[in-house]
């Protein structure tokens, strides 16, 4: 078994990251500018939040960040995007999710510029990667690409099962490893919810993808021997022995799974490292204007 080391792999990446943006600014050209907007006093979305600036002071990144009280009005927040949209020094920008409930996150999704769309939740963008056009790709299944592609870790022929079909990650992942590309060509299948005998799906799974949300939902008898298990899973559950009083768990049972996989992402230091590294390539990419000249 060998355990996929997420938090590694993002330091490799952050570290040719910032050789590229040496490059750039030593050819005189101002450093990709990443901008987020923090809604309210999530304390998960101000974690993920500081990682995100952190990760950017750490590549040579210029970062903006913009904080507003949890009644801001919807009006005011769209104001924000539009300002954000228009200012040619911010390469690309993401709202932290979820906002208020007063907010219609879609609307709100919808008022970003595709271009600068970096966490890659725009309709066009979604609708480029489906079909396999240059986009950005959300950032969490841009991260198990990333991940699958240095472990040299193929789906090609293989039969992939997905639990999950959020439009974040459940969906844009099974679509991009039965793609004609390296790591896809997979054979795949999403479960979710309204799955019957689930277990018979996972069964079959030479690749696994958790993505529910559901803390150790997959056990060992959900899988068979030489699995690959990538858990996207993040959820506090009770631990009254530590400081903190919880402890992070994924949607895998890693104690019970692992000995049966060839391959596992544990949690934390699994896939939740990657997706801020992928933040940053598709912010590198907007600085390039690779995919929208």
């Amino acid at each position: 078994m060998t355990e996929i080391n997420g938090t590694l792999l993002a330091q490799e990446i952050k570290k040719e990251i910032a050789e590229e943006v040496l490059k750039i600014t030593n050819e005189g050209k101002r450093p990709p500018h990443l901008a987020a907007v923090l809604i309210g006093e999530d304390p998960a979305s101000q974690v993920y939040v500081r990682n995100k600036v952190k990760s950017c002071e750490e590549v040579g990144f210029q970062s903006t960040l913009i904080r507003r009280d949890a009644a801001i009005s919807e009006e005011e927040l769209l104001g924000i995007v539009d300002d954000l949209n228009r200012n040619s020094e911010i390469d690309g920008f993401i709202v932290q999710l979820p906002l208020p409930r007063h907010i219609n996150e879609d609307r709100v999704t919808l008022a970003i510029k595709p271009e600068k769309d970096v966490d890659g939740f725009h309709p066009v963008n979604f609708g480029r990667m489906a079909q396999g056009l240059p986009c950005y790709l959300p950032a969490t299944p841009c991260g198990i690409i990333e991940m699958m592609k240095r472990y040299n870790i193929s789906a090609e022929g293989k039969e992939v099962v997905v639990i999950g079909r959020s439009n974040i990650v459940g969906t844009p992942i099974a679509l991009l490893l039965s793609q004609k590309s390296n790591p896809g060509n997979g054979t795949v299948t999403i479960c979710h919810s309204r799955t019957q005998n689930l277990r018979e799906h996972t069964l079959k799974a030479d690749i696994l993808i958790a993505a529910i949300g559901r803390a150790n939902f997959v056990t060992a008898d959900m899988v068979k021997e030489g699995v690959v298990v990538i858990d996207v899973g993040i959820n506090r559950v009770d631990a009254p022995e530590t400081k903190r009083g919880y402890k992070l768990a994924g949607d895998v049972d890693f104690a019970g799974v692992a000995p049966k996989a060839s391959f596992i992402t544990p949690v934390p230091g699994g896939v939740g490292p990657m997706t801020v590294v992928s933040l940053l390539l598709n912010t590198l990419k907007a600085n390039r204007k690779e995919i929208y000249p």
